[in-house]
């Protein structure tokens, strides 16, 4: 059994689920004001609905984004929190990936971007390929994946759809794609885990990092110079 959470994506969302990705337990509260005291009470829930206890979980799972600083922050406090209490891996999920596969479930699409609005005139993005129904990161010639920060208004090297919240936001071929109403939950960032947990195993707490992308994030437009 597998817990995942997401509070990245201006939710909270809460899945358990089974070995071959179905659903146990799913909850989502959208908006993020409340994750803060809604993620824990959200768990014990789910964990009850299932009837099930931490101590069955084969692994805990999690938006390690890019995305929302204090998203980020809050799922990955709480699963190294109780990966370090009940000593069960962890594994880390892209929100890219994400929005790449609620795409790939949603449109059946299997070459897309993924942009996702990171603000300050930035979107987070990525290319992925579906690969026995999983989208996978395609990557560059230095062998690291495509997740970076484009600025607003830049244009795709490829005409092929883009999928996020961020998509309108990029400068556009003609009759290229956008799919703005991709929104991940928990339920996908869970069955995305599992196949990573199945081919690579999980992580100890210590190394379940978040990856944000843009350090600098707590400078001003002046001081990132882009005022």
């Amino acid at each position: 059994m597998f817990l995942a959470m997401d509070t990245v994506f201006d939710q909270c969302s809460i899945a358990i689920l089974d070995a071959s990705g179905q659903v146990l337990s799913s909850h989502t509260e959208t908006g993020k004001r409340q994750q803060t005291q809604q993620i824990l009470p959200m768990i014990d829930a789910a964990l009850s609905e299932a009837k099930l206890n931490l101590a069955d979980l084969q692994a805990l799972i999690f938006n390690r984004g890019p995305g929302a600083f204090s998203g980020i922050r809050i799922n990955t406090a709480v699963v190294q929190a109780l990966s370090v209490a009940h000593d069960i891996p962890c594994v880390g999920v892209s929100s890219l990936q994400a929005i790449a596969q609620a795409a790939y479930q949603k449109y059946g699409v299997t070459d897309v971007y993924s942009a996702l609005d990171a603000r300050m005139q930035q979107v987070y993005f990525g290319q992925y390929v579906a690969t026995d129904n999983l989208m996978q990161a395609v990557n560059q010639e230095n062998g690291e994946d495509t997740e970076q920060l484009l600025d607003y208004d830049s244009q795709t090297v490829l005409n092929i759809p883009i999928s996020g919240n961020g998509a309108s936001l990029l400068a556009l071929h003609d009759g290229q794609i956008i799919q703005a109403d991709i929104h991940p939950d928990a339920t996908v960032i869970g069955q995305l885990g599992i196949a990573q947990f199945m081919a690579t195993g999980g992580t100890e707490a210590s190394q379940a990092l978040p990856k944000y992308l843009r350090n600098q994030a707590w400078k001003t437009l002046k001081e990132q110079g882009k005022a």
